[in-house]
């Protein structure tokens, strides 16, 4: 018998952890959280990290889960949450995974199969120091086909592509083959005008509660600008802010447009699957 499973899926800032939440409440269900960045111990403010008291009681899965100075990977992740899901199934609750990394919740319901690349620390060292653009042309040479689907502004996903087909020769394509569970999709889109908006106040909340303070913080117990960029959005902008590369406006100006960027590039993702019931 395969394994009912809940996926609750959109852009950032469309309310799927407060559905998630609901909805574990109505159905007896646990949220396994699937967020490339949640996963690391420290990162609250910055990613929208649900909290305890938003949580209302309903367990969640994971989050903080790694060492932000320490590369998690997909890999990692899928690991990590089949086990989740067993404990979840073993103790007869119905497990909800939430959350706006794609590639993570294809991976962890077995819709696609993950290379098996073991971490080249020799190359990534030699990667580490490289920029966005250097990697992606670095890329580029690598496996072109790869290059022009990737997110170029992700030195995470750049290095292991980088290292993948340095590997194999390429990255392999991600084939869909059919999930050993038992998988209802529902799909959260609010219209543009309502998401920017969402987008927006979101942010402004996020600084208001601290998120410049939570990045100065997380520098001091040793997370570094460079590692810090590399995580992305948020991150990205406060590292560079911190450094007083750019000013606090600018900072906000800039990055409520990339977050409105990632929100597209995220519905591209997820339009690909027609399983999906969108709300």
């Amino acid at each position: 018998m395969r394994h009912k499973i809940i996926v609750i899926v959109g852009p950032t800032s469309s309310g799927k952890t407060a559905y998630a939440i609901e909805l574990a409440k109505k159905i007896g269900g646990e949220v396994i959280s699937a967020d490339s960045r949640q996963v690391y111990k420290g990162l609250d403010i910055g990613t929208g990290k649900v909290t305890k008291k938003e949580m209302q009681g309903v367990p969640h899965h994971m989050l903080d889960v790694a060492s932000p100075k320490k590369i998690f990977t997909a890999h990692d992740f899928v690991t990590m949450g089949r086990k989740a899901i067993d404990d979840i199934t073993a103790r007869d609750k119905l497990p909800i995974i939430c959350g706006g990394t794609g590639f993570y919740i294809d991976a962890l319901l077995g819709r696609i199969a993950l290379p098996e690349v073991p971490i080249n620390t020799e190359l990534r060292a030699k990667l580490e120091n490289r920029s966005a653009p250097d990697l992606a042309s670095i890329l580029q040479g690598l496996d072109s086909t790869r290059a022009r689907t990737i997110d170029r502004k992700n030195p995470v996903r750049l290095i292991r592509a980088i290292e993948i087909a340095t590997a194999l020769g390429r990255v392999p394509k991600a084939e869909n083959v059919p999930s050993p569970y038992d998988v209802e999709w529902i799909g959260l889109k609010p219209s543009d005008d309502i998401l920017k908006k969402n987008i927006h106040s979101r942010l402004h909340a996020r600084i208001k509660n601290g998120m410049v303070a939570e990045a100065e913080r997380m520098h001091k117990s040793g997370l570094t600008y460079k590692r810090m960029q590399a995580l992305g959005l948020e991150y990205r902008f406060l590292a560079r802010y911190l450094q007083k590369k750019i000013s606090k406006q600018e900072m906000l100006d800039e990055l409520e447009k990339e977050i409105w960027q990632y929100a597209r590039r995220q519905m591209t993702y997820w339009r690909r699957n027609k399983e999906i019931k969108w709300q």
